[in-house]
């Protein structure tokens, strides 16, 4: 992957509707420090905070079973947030799926390209 093809992908995160804010923040921070003296330091936010957010399959599992889920999204959903998490689980994954892990997961395997 090169420079240009990773800054779409950071874009692509920071546009992902299961971004947290924390991470929006940071992905917006690295975009506009891109060609500037501080790009280098913005990347290693990013990586920092991209780490942070990416959502362990227990914690998943955890999350999708507790009360303020079902507080959140209804208890419908919630069975359905729950069966999925399980689900990912039994299948030995490892961390969330949804679009801002997968995303995350992927710039953090190239993320030496973001501190070039």
């Amino acid at each position: 992957m090169d420079k240009q093809a990773m800054i779409e992908k950071v874009k692509d995160l920071g546009a992902s509707p299961s971004c947290c804010e924390e991470l929006k923040v940071a992905v917006q921070y690295y975009l506009d420090a891109l060609g500037k003296s501080y790009e280098k330091s913005a990347a290693e936010n990013l990586i920092k905070v991209t780490k942070a957010s990416i959502t362990p399959i227990e914690l998943l599992v955890i999350r999708a079973h507790s009360n303020s889920t079902i507080e959140k999204y209804g208890v419908e959903m919630a069975k359905k947030l729950a069966a999925h998490a399980d689900a990912l689980k039994a299948a030995g994954a490892k961390y969330c799926n949804c679009s801002a892990c997968t995303l995350g997961l992927e710039i953090l395997k190239d993320k030496d390209i973001l501190l070039a």
